[in-house]
């Protein structure tokens, strides 16, 4: 669907879709090409990422084969990612432990997004989170990124400072890495690759930086 434009938010872009695992692909690369045509494609790595796991929550917990809609908006220097379905349960962020697929999928929301919520609409629900566009989206990267291993493994209800807390994050990076290669494995993603995209993604940033 062409993309439109209004006072709450620069371009909008409504892509309705079947929840089937086939579907999440197609779905994953609209969004990119959507936000290349709208001259930001430096957030597309991190949207396909965010997408991936909202569609693959409608197909797990909703149902496979149901209708769903992404809403892209751009809004300044902000991207908002909305997922519309048809169910009126609203998912909850809780602890998660390592059977807990769904709540690990709401925390990996949590950490890398400026916001995320859910709210109840006419047919079901949304979900949706926001993404920083712009200079400081760097910035807003580091801050995210040491607000995730703080709290995925090691430093959570601890107190840590100077080398043992920089020694526990770094120990927490590398597992957060190796789980996010088993979790883009377990999508039918080649996690080389994902690895290859990030990079390219994290230099095209640096530069412009």
């Amino acid at each position: 669907m062409p993309a439109t434009s209004t006072g709450d938010y620069q371009l909008r872009c409504v892509l309705p879709f079947e929840a089937l695992p086939a579907e999440v692909r197609l779905l994953r690369r609209a969004a990119a090409a959507q936000l290349d045509q709208w001259g930001v494609p430096a957030a597309g790595d991190e949207t396909e990422l965010l997408v991936t796991e909202l569609a693959t929550n409608v197909i797990k917990h909703v149902g496979e084969g149901v209708s769903a809609t992404l809403i892209l908006e751009w809004k300044r220097e902000r991207l908002r990612i909305e997922m519309h379905d048809k169910s009126r349960t609203l998912p909850s962020l809780h602890s998660a432990d390592c059977d807990a697929e769904c709540g690990r999928g709401l925390h990996l929301l949590a950490a890398m997004t400026l916001g995320w919520g859910t709210v109840a609409t006419a047919l079901g629900k949304a979900v949706w989170c926001e993404i920083a566009l712009g200079s400081e989206s760097a910035c807003r990267r580091v801050e995210r990124a040491v607000e995730a291993l703080e709290s995925y493994q090691g430093c959570s209800g601890a107190i840590l400072e100077g080398r043992q807390r920089a020694a526990v994050l770094e120990e927490s990076a590398i597992e957060l890495i190796a789980d996010l290669l088993h979790w883009t494995s377990a999508r039918g993603l080649d996690p080389d690759d994902v690895l290859d995209r990030a990079q390219m993604h994290y230099e095209a940033e640096a530069k412009v930086a």
